[in-house]
C-alpha cells in the first residue's frame, strides 16, 4: 500500500467522522482507494521462543513458506499475548518501535529490528468498526515479540505496514470472540490478521532438558481444542474453562497465550475451513500448534 493512497484513506475517515458519514460509508470511500484485493485469510501462530525469529528451524521455515504462498496484504493487524492493556486498544503510530520484551537472549537478537511502518489509517478504520466496545488509540506501543518473531521470517522485507490490538485480560473469552467477528471487513481490504500466542503454555512446568516428551494434561487440552476447531464447535471453546476444569488450568495458568485465538475463531465464517501446521510441542508444555482459516 504506496503513503499516498493511504494518505488519500486517512482523509476519507476524517471526513466521515466531522461531516457524519457512515462507518458503512467511510469504508466504501477507503475501498475506492486501495488497490483491489482477494479476500485475506486469518491465523493463529503458535510464535514460542523469540529465537524462532533469527533460528533456521521448522517454525521459521514454515511462517516464511506462508509468507510466500498466501496473497501479499496491504497491511497486517497482530494481536498478541504480549500486549495487555485496561481495555482495549489499537496502536495508531507510523514508525512503531520494535520491542524486546524479554531478557537472558543472545545480542543478536537483543539487536534485531523489525521497521515497518506503522497503518493509523487501518487502525482509525479498526476503531470505527468495532462497536462491541470502545477502541482506544495508543501511540505508546509498537510491535512485540509475539508479532515481529513471526513476521520477520515471513516478510523480512519490512515493506508491509503492521499494527497492534491489544487484549483486555480482564474480559471473558466471549468478549475476544465478538470483537474477531466485527474485524471480519478488514479482510476484504487486503488486511492480514495474525493472532500470536499459542494453544498451551505452562511455562511453570516446562521440561528444561526438551527431552521430547509431552505431559498428558497438554495433550488433552490440544486433542479437545482442536476437536471442537474442527468441529465449528464455538459455544464449547468459549466455555472451555467450565468443561475442561484442572486441565484448563494447567494448560493456561495464565490465559494470555490463548486470547488471540478467540479472536481469529470469531473471523471464521461458515464456508471457511481450518488447516493445522506446526502441530508440535516444546519442552512438554507449550504447543506450538498453528492453524490458517479461508474459504
Amino acid at each position: 500500500m504506496q503513503r499516498r493512497t493511504l494518505l488519500k484513506a486517512s482523509g476519507m475517515l476524517a471526513l466521515a467522522q466531522f461531516s457524519g458519514m457512515s462507518t458503512l460509508s467511510a469504508l466504501e470511500s477507503l475501498g475506492n482507494h486501495l488497490a483491489p484485493s482477494q479476500r485475506m485469510p486469518v491465523m493463529f501462530v503458535g510464535h514460542g521462543n523469540p529465537m524462532n525469529a533469527i533460528e533456521d528451524n521448522i517454525y521459521s521455515q514454515s511462517w516464511h513458506a506462508l509468507g510466500k504462498s498466501i496473497t501479499r496484504p496491504q497491511a497486517i493487524l497482530s494481536i498478541s499475548a504480549h500486549w495487555i492493556t485496561k481495555g482495549t486498544k489499537v496502536t495508531t503510530n507510523l514508525k512503531p518501535k520494535t520491542i524486546h520484551d524479554f531478557g537472558g537472549f543472545p545480542k543478536k537478537l537483543l539487536d534485531t529490528e523489525y521497521p515497518v511502518p506503522g497503518s493509523p489509517e487501518m487502525a482509525k478504520l479498526t476503531r470505527e468498526l468495532v462497536t462491541y466496545s470502545h477502541i482506544q488509540s495508543d501511540e505508546s506501543w509498537g510491535l512485540d515479540h509475539g508479532t515481529w518473531s513471526v513476521l520477520l521470517p515471513m516478510y523480512p522485507a519490512a515493506d508491509i505496514p503492521v499494527y497492534q490490538l491489544s487484549l483486555d485480560y480482564d474480559q471473558p473469552p466471549a468478549y475476544h470472540y465478538e470483537i474477531g467477528k466485527q474485524l471480519n471487513k478488514l479482510r476484504d481490504k487486503g488486511v492480514l490478521i495474525i493472532g500470536s500466542g499459542n494453544l498451551v503454555h505452562n511455562l511453570r512446568d516446562i521440561d528444561w532438558s526438551n527431552s521430547g516428551k509431552v505431559f498428558d494434561w497438554a495433550k488433552d487440552f490440544d486433542s479437545k481444542f482442536t476437536d471442537w476447531m474442527l468441529k465449528g464447535d464455538h459455544a464449547s471453546i468459549l466455555n472451555y474453562q467450565k468443561l475442561l476444569g484442572k486441565t484448563a488450568l494447567m494448560a493456561h495458568p495464565s490465559y494470555d497465550h490463548l486470547l488471540p485465538l478467540f479472536y481469529i475463531l470469531g473471523l471464521q465464517q461458515k464456508n471457511e475451513q481450518i488447516s493445522f501446521f506446526n502441530e508440535k510441542f516444546e519442552m512438554a508444555s507449550i504447543s506450538m500448534k498453528s492453524l490458517v482459516i479461508k474459504g
